[in-house]
């Protein structure tokens, strides 16, 4: 059957002003992960990723890094959501908030929240919706022994994952909170469904690599 590996991408450029870009160490975290991956000897992957730049970028340096050929297939379906006009949506964030990370995850976890319980058409609704879609369509294109590789964001995690697992809000907003930068989530794709196997595996991180370990 077949088997799905969701990567968060690499640590993007948190305070710079562009953000939707891979800082060095996000750049060296997507060539471990990559190389993680090869070490689980993958059937012919179908390497997707989202239209964004730390997405996509991450996709290719992982490619490489697994000894893949090709481009990864892009699908905005996997896209984030975004988060800066999420703050915006309760209103400005107190200036020098989000020059910190602590500070923007907590103001996050609360925006997040108040999205989750909004019933807007094109809200958290629409936006899980949306990536449980291109998480179907995906398996269906794959034959009973291919595997895939998708490179996305942390709040299409949490939406899958939160889904699969049937989580509160409160537990979806923490999937989304501890999500790590290049971890591997898995997934098996059966006649029963689709199963979480794993989540949020980032043992690639450990030991002489701990200081790769990052989260925003």
């Amino acid at each position: 059957m077949p088997v799905i590996h969701l990567i968060r991408h690499g640590q993007a450029s948190f305070g710079s002003q562009t953000y939707d870009v891979l800082s060095e160490l996000g750049r060296e975290q997507a060539t471990v992960v990559g190389a993680q991956l090869a070490r689980r000897g993958l059937r012919d992957p179908l390497v997707v990723c989202g239209s964004l730049h730390r997405q996509y970028d991450t996709a290719e340096l992982l490619l490489k890094a697994a000894g893949l050929g090709g481009a990864p297939l892009q699908d905005p379906r996997w896209n984030e959501y975004d988060h800066l006009r999420l703050l915006d949506r309760n209103g400005p964030p107190a200036p020098g908030t989000l020059a910190d990370s602590r500070g923007t995850q907590q103001l996050l976890d609360r925006a997040l929240e108040a999205w989750m319980n909004d019933p807007d058409d094109d809200g958290w609704t629409a936006f899980s919706q949306r990536a449980f879609a291109a998480l179907g369509d995906l398996v269906a294109s794959l034959g009973p022994g291919r595997d895939a590789v998708v490179v996305t964001s942390g709040g299409v995690l949490a939406a899958l994952c939160g889904r699969l697992l049937g989580t509160s809000v409160a537990g979806t907003v923490g999937l989304n909170r501890v999500a790590v930068n290049a971890a591997v989530t898995t997934l098996v794709a059966g006649g029963s469904g689709i199963s979480l196997l794993t989540f949020n595996d980032h043992s690639h991180f450990t030991g002489e690599r701990q200081d790769l370990l990052t989260y925003r």
